[in-house]
């Protein structure tokens, strides 16, 4: 791959089916923060999970029927296995890596007990000695399971420089301190876990500005740290509102017609979509991309908050 000059917004979707009219306007966004500070914008797609055939093409047309252009090649994650079997091997001569035994549902119990951190693994399994370690993993075995592999977190938070959503810091950006746990690395399956690979890619791809919806800025300072950790370069992040449906539940798309495909059935046409979205962030009734993307400054995303409503229309 070549080297980019200038850095890189990004969009990575999963192919687990057509993008939604917030999917939509969040790749729009990125584009358009892009576009603004003269970086190039990637496209990933993350399909080492929930895969839908041809939903990662569809996607695609969908980004560029709106009129969203990027650099050459898209990456896809399932092409990247040695990278990050490289990076998980790094980590592990290092000692930062323990295997876990845990299920869902006795790590969920452990992070609603008091003083531990909502969503945080507690580190149950970190300091099992070799006989416990043993034990553990001849009874997943004999479930058929094999252990997670998780990182062994040498602090228990990190900051981030988040644009948008923390807390200002400078006239240029604002801060972001969040919790930083024992992370999973591998799944029990053996698929690699989210929080590396996005690490791993976004250094590949010289992503240097992460814009993505703000459910996951509590996901920003693990992958931070865990960046810091393999001596990869830190992005700037702008976590942005999401849309949610009327009872105020994230978009998705049982909600009806949210996709670029059952709208335009529905009568709107791709400059509708685009002004649909510039207008739920107060921004002026902007009709193609381009337009967008001269309005949609880090200013007005603050000014905008969050999250919106969109009622979709009857398909």
């Amino acid at each position: 791959m070549h080297p980019l000059p200038h850095g890189a917004g990004r969009y990575a979707p999963s192919p687990s089916g057509p993008l939604h009219l917030g999917n939509l306007r969040t790749a729009l966004i990125a584009w358009a923060l892009a576009t603004q500070s003269q970086r190039n914008f990637v496209i990933r797609v993350e399909d080492l999970d929930r895969v839908r055939p041809g939903a990662a093409a569809t996607q695609l047309a969908d980004l560029a029927a709106l009129g969203i252009t990027w650099n050459p090649p898209v990456m896809y994650q399932t092409e990247r296995t040695d990278a990050y079997a490289a990076a998980l091997a790094e980590l592990r001569e290092r000692n930062l890596v323990y295997e876990c035994y845990c299920s869902r549902k006795e790590i969920q119990a452990a992070s609603r007990a008091p003083h531990g951190a909502p969503g945080a693994y507690p580190g149950t399994c970190r300091n099992l000695d070799a006989t416990q370690r043993a034990t553990r993993r001849a009874a997943l075995a004999a479930q058929g399971r094999r252990p997670a592999l998780r990182l062994r977190a040498q602090v228990s938070s990190w900051t981030i420089w988040e644009t948008i959503c923390g807390v200002p810091a400078k006239a240029a950006g604002r801060e972001f301190r969040g919790t930083v746990d024992d992370i999973v690395l591998r799944r029990g399956d053996g698929v690699i876990a989210y929080n590396l690979a996005v690490v791993i890619d976004d250094a590949a791809q010289q992503v240097d500005q992460v814009t993505r919806g703000d459910d996951l800025l509590t996901s920003a300072p693990r992958q931070s740290y865990l960046a810091a950790l393999l001596n990869l370069p830190t992005p700037s992040y702008a976590h942005v509102p999401l849309v949610v449906n009327a009872a105020g539940a994230r978009l998705a798309k049982r909600d009806g017609a949210v996709t670029l495909a059952e709208l335009r059935a529905c009568g709107w046409h791709l400059s509708d979509v685009i002004s649909w979205c510039a207008t739920s962030l107060g921004l002026p009734s902007v009709r193609t991309a381009a337009a967008f993307a001269e309005c949609c400054t880090v200013a007005a995303l603050r000014t905008a908050g969050g999250p919106h409503i969109f009622n979709a229309p009857a398909p």
